[in-house]
């Protein structure tokens, strides 16, 4: 497999290479250049196959046959937990991405890295640096936790994840080293990207980072597109429209390589308050706000690292990007769509669901079927779901562990010296 730098493309390197690497020349992202679907009678032969059976066969095809010879191994240790496609109301289906280890999407991304990863390393050093909005750094802690020869430093901002996200980042120690960053998630994810135009840094400590900027994440979060549809009864497969909570895009990017692939599938942007790529939508000009802070927190982030993957994608298949619906959503919207629904059909989401749930009825059209993915367990989102819907929600056991651990974090300012004095001085990495 060739991955070419977006921004650089002098820069290719094999899938091996921009695992290790995380990111190339100049901050620019690592993607394909070509994709070779799959033929409609293949597509059909794979959605008859179970999820690890498929997925492994999705991820050769992507990562080609003289690479990763244990790959077949890695994703069956990877994807070792359910995902469930459950209905929501009478029109739509919820894609259940939260029966993993952390309760979000971000397991499956997150185990298939560190196992490619580890796999990959030999005897190199490795410091993973990572920032998160929410579900991202759970996921990463727990898939590297204990990981020999790798240490994981997950940035998350201050006052703007839940209490369980980030006991389930922060209570783990060990080799898991959580910061807490006082300022948005914009700034910690520009200390990941300073850290890695810091040459001595990255050489010092082995750097590498496991949010979606890492083309592994992106690929195993490919597989379960395929899952959702697999899980239709086979007349409805033909007219799937996907609505995907969106914050740094890199979920959205895996669901359009499925299509690219020849997932047959029409596909919604749903973003929050934090609307910087509906309105460049509508008016062609690329103008990030200040970051919101809002109920749906993981999508709280106003320059989304992976749209370039998104525009470079839509090139290379020949897509407009006029013919993608799009919709934000402000809170007390989001709120009215979580009552809306536990009222109607008695599901529970939590704020991240509801507004893709929301922009998907709204574009939805007659004779579709909708699915929108459910990222995170509702639990993780106790307080809001609580005082939304006047439940009283039970903790899974997991979660409930964790939560009474005491928090092992280090509090600092949105400063790359300090940062990096921490790293080297500090940590002992």
């Amino acid at each position: 497999m060739e991955l070419v730098n977006l921004k650089d493309s002098t820069e290719r390197v094999s899938f091996a290479q921009a695992v290790k690497q995380g990111i190339g020349k100049n901050q620019g992202l690592f993607f394909m250049e070509h994709i070779t679907p799959f033929s409609a009678a293949e597509v059909n032969e794979l959605l008859g196959l179970d999820f690890v059976t498929r997925s492994q066969k999705v991820l050769r095809h992507l990562i080609g046959k003289d690479e990763m010879p244990n790959l077949e191994t890695i994703v069956a240790d990877a994807f070792n937990f359910d995902l469930k496609l459950a209905p929501a109301d009478q029109n739509t289906y919820c894609l259940q991405l939260f029966l993993g280890p952390t309760l979000a999407f971000k397991d499956f991304g997150a185990r298939f890295m560190a196992r490619v990863l580890s796999s990959i390393i030999g005897d190199s050093k490795c410091t993973i640096l990572t920032a998160t909005s929410g579900d991202t750094g759970a996921a990463v802690a727990a898939a590297f936790y204990q990981q020999p020869k790798i240490n994981v430093v997950v940035m998350y901002p201050q006052g703007m994840i839940s209490p369980l996200q980030e006991s389930l980042i922060a209570t783990l120690g060990d080799n898991i080293h959580a910061v807490e960053i006082k300022a948005p998630f914009d700034s910690c994810q520009d200390l990941v990207k300073t850290a890695f135009d810091d040459a001595s840094l990255r050489q010092e400590v082995g750097l590498n980072s496991a949010n979606s900027i890492n083309i592994s994440r992106l690929l195993a979060q490919v597989c379960y597109y395929f899952e959702a549809v697999a899980q239709l009864p086979v007349e409805k497969r033909n007219k799937v429209v996907f609505a995907v909570p969106c914050g740094n895009f890199g979920n959205i990017t895996a669901g359009l390589i499925a299509k690219a692939l020849g997932l047959q599938a029409r596909f919604v942007i749903a973003c929050n308050a934090n609307d910087t790529v509906p309105r460049y939508l509508q008016s062609g000009k690329w103008e990030p706000h200040q970051t919101v802070a809002t109920i749906s927190n993981a999508m709280d982030i106003s320059r989304p690292n992976n749209w370039p993957r998104v525009e470079a994608l839509c090139k290379m298949m020949g897509w407009s990007l006029s013919d993608f619906d799009f919709g934000s959503v402000d809170d007390e919207t989001t709120r009215e769509n979580m009552r809306k629904l536990y009222k109607e059909s008695g599901y529970i989401t939590e704020p991240h669901a509801a507004v893709a749930h929301k922009v998907l009825t709204d574009s939805l059209k007659d004779g579709e079927v909708g699915i929108f993915l459910g990222t995170a367990h509702p639990a993780k989102f106790k307080e809001e779901v609580d005082k939304t819907l006047g439940i009283d929600l039970p903790l899974p056991q997991a979660l409930e562990e964790r939560c009474r651990l005491p928090l092992q974090k280090k509090v600092m300012d949105a400063d790359f010296a300090q940062l990096k004095s921490y790293m080297l001085d500090d940590l002992k990495l």
